[in-house]
């Protein structure tokens, strides 16, 4: 996928933001496939994985999208306390955007249960689906506000990283699935169905971010805010239930030590 995601960097960057989050959020589905090679529910594994993943979003926000958020609105000519201001502001207003998402739109997890409002005419199996899909938007939105820069190879890396960790999350979702008693196949195509939100938010931020140069720090921001909502609010309560020792905890630092070295390294 290196390659690949290396050669988006001639192309517009609303082009190279969709493609960059559409290779990544097919990796869900490669994840999901793989629940064909386990005969049962390994829990042990389940939270190592979400950890990892919420480890490589965890490095994401911040050598992905904080650090650049910076450099732009430095680039652009803020002062250093102006985009600080920025990135903060940026941030809070992420997070408040999946608040509200989340508070409105009705949706249920696997663990936690339903949440928004009532939705009677909806299937359990949607619900979980529209659940996989708040989680999933913003990570495309990240990717394609990573493309969004001067330099569109500055989201290679967080593609690539962002990729990496729809793997063991799109396992997890086709497994959870297959616990509830849908068949593998179903839960594979539901795995794959999840992940391809994600070039929808990968070319509504590439496209924000070439309105305008302004744009760019806000949008890294924005992104930011809302993924850190979803690991703060979800990924990492999930791995954390039932005193599940350290297992979830060495799960995140291997995955934020996995993304900040491809971060540093392609980037």
């Amino acid at each position: 996928m290196p390659d690949f995601l290396n050669s988006l960097a001639g192309m517009p960057t609303p082009l190279a933001g969709f493609l960059g989050s559409l290779a990544a959020g097919l990796m869900s589905g490669v994840g999901a496939v793989l629940i064909l090679l386990v005969d049962t529910r390994n829990e042990r594994a389940e939270v190592l994985l979400l950890g990892f993943s919420a480890g490589v979003m965890l490095a994401a926000t911040s050598f992905s999208l904080i650090v650049p958020g910076v450099d732009a609105a430095l680039a652009g000519g803020s002062s250093a306390m102006d985009a600080a201001f920025i990135m903060a502001a940026g941030l809070m207003l992420g997070g408040v955007a999946l608040w509200l998402i989340n508070a409105y739109a009705p949706h249920e997890h696997f663990v936690g249960g339903h949440e928004g409002p009532p939705a009677e005419s909806l299937s359990r199996m949607w619900l979980f689906v529209i659940a996989i899909t708040l989680h999933n938007f913003p990570e495309g939105l990240a990717v394609g506000v990573g493309f969004g820069g001067d330099k569109l190879s500055d989201g290679v890396p967080l593609a690539a990283g962002i990729g990496l960790q729809n793997i063991p999350e799109g396992f997890v979702v086709a497994l959870a699935l297959a616990s509830e008693g849908y068949s593998r196949s179903r839960a594979i195509g539901i795995g794959l169905l999840t992940g391809l939100v994600e070039p929808v938010g990968g070319l509504v931020g590439a496209a924000a971010v070439t309105l305008s140069a302004a744009v760019l720090p806000w949008g890294m921001a924005f992104a930011a805010g809302a993924m850190l909502f979803v690991i703060s609010g979800e990924m990492i309560p999930e791995t954390h239930r039932e005193k599940r020792g350290v297992l979830p905890t060495f799960g995140i630092l291997i995955g934020f030590a996995v993304m900040m070295v491809l971060d540093i390294g392609l980037g």
